[in-house]
């Protein structure tokens, strides 16, 4: 996948014909708001453009691929179809297909499209990779590592339910935040239905997101009362699994933060019962780690969660590998890569690869400067802090490092700001580095910020597996 970095002097319309892509591809897929105004140092994906496909009554993927001279496997992969029978009347669906423009050679449309020329030559017939020309068609292969995708989401209204269904073929759990305990062992509500149907549309599984937050903040005590009695302790694993059976989830996700270090033991034993209790039902059980760089790692946010004990008792645990740059804090990047890195290094020595979930965030912060202790930091997304950096006449820069892109304003008060955010860059570094780990996928937080270039960098990253 090709990613472009704006230049000072590049319009929509050079960088169109720069790629041979529409300026309305160009449009749809970065979401960009005002196409007279993109911003020195902007990161923007260059959609694949395959031509677009509405499946009528009676086709299948078979009868596509054939008429269109690609594969099965590939309208799969490049379409995030979950099962080859599951396609329906009106889906639309890209066919992969190249169309060879004058001087290109297998190597760049190889580069472009994350394949290799061996691949291209076998999918194609090609015997001799330097005999192509201008106008030949190629079918063009997905060959991706398969991982697992999780998003929490926070807001469970119609407009999160709806890009859901939109994006959900890029899931494999969808994980409601959050039901929490009580200090009886009871559950608040959560209004999950519609978030739920929604994750059915694309075979998405609902985890129930279970935490310790009492009055808008996790609770030290209010876990403790939990943990500190094994009949409440039964009292909420059973006001658990009635929710889940109730409502259709397909497991457990426990995200229990400031847990004090006494309760530690008493964290991994309710986690035991947990599994011991809904794993023969069919229910997953997994836990969300506060990141750590040893497993002494002094703190309240890290000294109970147990990673090793969490990697043998679990399916798997998500890694909030983020909030570095958190909001009552300083500038700097949400989730820094040499620091996500240097804490994967310590999970994948103590919990086996294949269990862990790698936190990714997908938002940025606007910190005004000089950092005052209790000041708060904005939250904002992608495409909000570009629409920033243009209104402020702002050049972005990427810190390769932390793998990250930021920048400097003025505000009308004539306060400096300092904004750190994502874009497809830092979202493909991620990925790779998930991949390059061999982990078992990624986890968002959160579904519902405004980011489009994320889904086709995670669709040219990995290929997602359902369940």
């Amino acid at each position: 996948m090709d990613i472009h970095v704006v230049q000072r002097g590049d319009s929509l319309w050079k960088i169109s014909q720069r790629y041979g892509v529409s300026i309305t591809s160009l449009v749809r897929t970065n979401g960009i708001e005002n196409q007279n105004v993109l911003v020195v140092g902007q990161a923007l994906v260059i959609p694949n453009d395959f031509p677009a496909y509405r499946i009528q009554s009676g086709d299948t993927l078979y009868e596509i691929a054939s008429r269109y001279g690609t594969t099965v496997e590939s309208l799969i992969g490049w379409n995030n179809i979950p099962l080859a029978s599951v396609i329906y009347v009106d889906q639309v669906i890209d066919i992969p297909i190249h169309v060879v423009k004058q001087g290109e050679s297998l190597y760049r449309i190889a580069n472009r499209y994350g394949t290799s020329v061996a691949d291209l030559q076998k999918e194609n017939g090609i015997a001799n990779p330097n005999l192509i020309y201008a106008g030949m068609r190629l079918s063009i292969p997905y060959k991706r590592p398969v991982k697992e995708v999780n998003a929490y989401v926070t807001n469970m209204g119609e407009a999160n339910q709806t890009e859901l269904r939109n994006v959900g073929s890029y899931l494999t759990y969808i994980t409601p935040f959050s039901y929490s305990v009580t200090r009886t062992g009871g559950l608040t509500s959560l209004q999950d239905e519609g978030i739920i149907s929604a994750a059915r549309v694309n075979r998405v599984a609902p985890l129930m997101g279970v935490s310790n937050i009492e009055g808008n903040m996790f609770n030290s005590d209010l876990i403790k009362t939990i943990l500190d009695s094994d009949t409440l302790q039964e009292t909420v694993l059973n006001n658990i699994l009635n929710v889940m059976q109730a409502k259709g989830y397909r497991g457990v996700n426990f995200d229990f933060e400031y847990v004090y270090p006494e309760n530690k033991e008493d964290y991994n034993t309710f986690l035991r019962r947990a599994v011991a209790k809904y794993k023969p039902l069919g229910y997953s059980v997994s836990s969300a780690l506060a990141p750590k760089y040893k497993e002494d790692q002094p703190g309240l946010l890290y000294e109970a969660h147990d990673y090793k004990a969490h990697g043998e008792i679990l399916d798997f645990v998500v890694v909030m590998t983020y909030e570095w740059g958190w909001s009552g804090g300083r500038a700097m990047a949400i989730a820094p890569l040499d620091e996500v890195k240097k804490v994967l290094d310590y999970t994948v020595s103590v919990i086996p690869r294949e269990k862990i979930m790698m936190g990714v965030p997908t938002y940025g912060r606007d910190w005004t400067l000089p950092f005052v202790q209790g000041t708060q930091a904005k939250t904002l997304s992608p495409v909000a802090a570009v629409n920033l950096a243009a209104k402020m006449n702002a050049s972005i820069e990427f810190d390769e490092d932390d793998a990250s892109p930021w920048f400097n304003y003025r505000d009308d008060q004539g306060k400096e700001h300092e904004v750190w955010f994502e874009d497809a860059r830092s979202m493909q570094a991620k990925y790779q580095t998930a991949i390059d780990y061999n982990l078992r996928g990624v986890s968002f937080w959160v579904l519902g910020i405004p980011f489009p270039q994320n889904w086709p960098v995670i669709r040219d990253s990995m290929r997602v597996r359902k369940i």
